[in-house]
């Protein structure tokens, strides 16, 4: 049976211990993350957190709606069962309708009436090879331009605090990124500080000789997955090929593991070619969409 709960209702250890027994390796559905990414979020889940399946709700003009938040690629259900596209039809079916409007990225593709379904995609890519086999399956032009970046004297380091990656994004990329509001900076400020501080996540950056940080990248290492969930960078590491060397280091430590690195997608042509470059395979989700929203308010929403 399904229920629907307030997040006060939420019991985190029965919602994570679920978790536990699926192996997709994301970091969004945990309740800490969901915590910090989405606080007040609700749910639905099934029997004793047998599924579970978080709503990522606001509430604007007094209204009730479901929006996935920035820095946070999908959600949808999580569950050990094996039919799960019927069974998130189910889920999604059991909504209610105080939500007005849904829009949720998932990673089930689901029919149900009054929804539309899109599809996004990201980039993953498995490091179960030797990095010698992994470089020859980079795109000739990545190798080039991890061959130019590595003429610069680029030194990695682990020293980056969040406030300069926050930072360097907002002054360089933020423009081209559509509107993100301070409040959702705040909040990836937080995930990086509650990250760190247990040992999931890892900041790591390229300097000049000054000590001005010219590029940085924000990565969740979970149980067989790791996820750039966050990159920044100048002008000047553009120039220096600076991504390329940072991406290849990272295959390169964890080369044959078996560990997923997860590229985190993006619907920019340019930059879904660039993961592309390191020979990752194209994964799917949905966007998952419904707004009965009365007429003024959708107009302007």
């Amino acid at each position: 049976m399904i229920n629907y709960l307030r997040n006060q209702e939420i019991d985190r250890n029965k919602w994570d211990g679920c978790l536990q027994d699926i192996p997709s390796g994301r970091p969004y559905p945990w309740s800490w993350y969901l915590d910090i990414m989405s606080p007040g979020w609700d749910a639905l889940v099934d029997d004793d957190y047998l599924s579970v399946f978080p709503l990522p709700c606001k509430r604007k003009f007094g209204l009730s709606y479901i929006a996935t938040p920035v820095f946070l690629q999908q959600l949808g259900l999580f569950t050990p069962d094996g039919d799960r596209e019927r069974i998130a039809a189910e889920f999604v079916s059991f909504i209610p309708e105080l939500y007005r409007l849904t829009d949720l990225c998932i990673g089930q593709e689901v029919q149900v009436p009054g929804y539309t379904l899109t599809p996004r995609y990201n980039y993953e890519m498995k490091l179960d090879k030797p990095y010698g086999e992994m470089w020859l399956g980079y795109m000739s032009d990545c190798r080039r331009n991890i061959n130019i970046a590595r003429r610069y004297p680029q030194e990695i380091v682990e020293d980056v605090k969040p406030a300069e990656i926050i930072s360097l994004f907002r002054n360089n990329t933020a423009s081209r990124a559509g509107t993100i509001r301070n409040s959702s900076y705040r909040r990836l400020h937080g995930l990086m500080d509650h990250c760190t501080g247990n040992g999931t996540g890892r900041l790591l950056g390229v300097r000049s000789p000054k000590g001005k940080l010219l590029w940085g990248m924000f990565v969740i290492e979970m149980q067989g997955r790791t996820t750039m969930l966050f990159t920044a960078g100048s002008r000047k590491s553009r120039e220096l090929r600076t991504s390329y060397l940072v991406i290849d280091h990272l295959i390169k430590s964890y080369a044959g593991t078996g560990q997923i690195l997860d590229f985190a997608g993006s619907t920019v042509l340019s930059i879904a070619l660039f993961m592309r470059s390191f020979g990752s395979v194209r994964t799917t989700y949905w966007r998952l969409y419904r707004n009965t929203l009365p007429w003024p308010v959708r107009v302007f929403k």
